[in-house]
């Protein structure tokens, strides 16, 4: 049985958090015990030290420090330094430009490595193996030392295979949920690739100005139009089907009170070309609000639902109601897959933690979808394959990674591909 409360990893940099001064030393202490936290003002210049860091944190506890020294200095992974780039500035758009649809070809897929995160290095770990032999990987760390900390990690539990499939890309970020603070990859008129940036506030606790500025190192990193979205909201309650509808819960509105539907929908109809919104509320002791959590679309009529069978979902009962009437912006009506739903429990009695199924990525011809080690993940594996037969459904552990609120679709940020040639540097 699944307790109501658990005490797991807190993929938070509570580290970063304004604490009364007196407590600090011994927070200090505590945080070291579990987060390699002083490398983010210390990072490291040298093998020896990227070995040590690896060594205390036990990354790869098979290895000893001679042997992590002397492995990290024959490594040379693919890298562009990009902590000097002249950031570009966000230009207004000249027409609205088209949000792929998750399952049209993609490029590439962007994850920010969780460094300060040791346990779940094993998470980003299946995902770069599972992506891979399908698309290209970027994995963006704040200095080249953890490039080839990565890059051993990877070899050592196989999941290296194909190097040529992985670039890393030096850029400072703050924290790993880079599906909310990346870029928004959309084709323009002509048909060539532009990049959105949203105002990235989420979590006010934490600092957040290295996340909010990271579309601008994505543009100028791939030759990119850059421009600006002037809403609070984060990617993860953005989806699309490609073909003219939005999808998007009601906590678009809590983050920017001044809008109402017509005046929100009005203004992205200047960014993006769609014909429809469909809202849902947002659901019950959950921190994001997202749509990601709720919902996941197939292909464009089919959606796949979080299933309102455990306590506090009256909103994924809402949700259910909404789609089972809704038409998409073709005027066609939502197939509706429900999907288990774990049963919520409290981390360290504090963060409310929703396990969804919703909260998976497709990419060209794969899904990789996130399960917990509970009794119901197999029931969402087979509801996958039934809803999607013609996409290899790969299940991703995320145990670990979803106390931080997400989990594969959260950590992820896809980039189609260009449809025209020299459309953006796809280096």
């Amino acid at each position: 049985m699944i307790l109501p409360f658990q005490f797991n990893t807190i993929p938070y940099p509570l580290w970063r958090k304004s604490w009364p001064r007196p407590a600090r030393p011994a927070l200090d202490m505590l945080w070291g015990r579990f987060y390699p936290h002083h490398a983010e003002t210390h990072p490291p210049r040298d093998a020896a030290q990227m070995a040590d860091i690896m060594v205390r944190f036990r990354i790869i506890p098979e290895m000893s420090l001679q042997e992590i020294n002397d492995a990290l200095v024959t490594i040379d992974p693919r890298m562009d330094d990009l902590r000097d780039t002249t950031l570009p500035a966000a230009t207004p758009p000249t027409a609205p430009a088209r949000i792929p649809a998750q399952w049209e070809r993609m490029e590439r897929v962007i994850l920010t490595w969780p460094i300060f995160y040791p346990r779940l290095w094993p998470l980003h770990a299946e995902m770069v193996r599972a992506i891979a032999p399908v698309a290209d990987v970027t994995i963006t760390v704040p200095a080249p030392a953890w490039a080839n900390a990565i890059s051993l990690y990877l070899r050592t539990r196989g999941h290296m295979a194909d190097d040529s499939a992985v670039t890393f890309a030096v850029m400072p970020t703050d924290d790993i949920w880079v599906r909310d603070y990346g870029p928004i990859i959309a084709y323009d008129t002509a048909g060539e690739r532009v990049a959105f940036n949203a105002i990235y506030d989420h979590l006010p606790h934490y600092p957040q100005a290295r996340d909010n500025a990271m579309p601008h190192y994505w543009a100028a990193y791939q030759n990119l139009p850059l421009h600006n979205i002037d809403l609070h909201t984060e990617g993860g309650n953005l989806w699309t089907d490609g073909a003219g509808t939005l999808l998007m819960t009601e906590r678009i509105f809590e983050a920017n009170p001044d809008h109402d539907r017509h005046s929100l929908e009005a203004y992205l109809h200047q960014l993006f070309d769609f014909e429809k919104v469909i809202y849902t509320p947002r659901m019950a002791f959950e921190s994001t609000g997202h749509i990601d959590l709720l919902v996941k679309l197939a292909n464009a009529n089919t959606a796949l639902l979080s299933a309102p069978d455990t306590a506090f979902t009256d909103a994924l009962q809402t949700t259910a109601d909404i789609f089972r009437k809704a038409t998409n912006a073709a005027g066609e009506r939502y197939h509706v897959v429900t999907l288990p739903t774990p049963p919520i429990y409290w981390n360290w009695f504090s963060y409310g933690i929703r396990r969804s199924y919703t909260n998976a990525l497709t990419i060209n011809g794969r899904v990789l979808v996130p399960v917990y080690e509970v009794a119901t993940d197999d029931e969402a594996l087979r509801r996958y394959a039934e809803a999607m037969p013609d996409h290899q459904i790969v299940p991703i552990n995320c145990r670990v990674g979803i106390n931080g609120g997400g989990a594969v679709h959260c950590l992820t940020r896809e980039v189609p591909q260009a449809l025209i040639e020299n459309s953006g540097d796809s280096s």
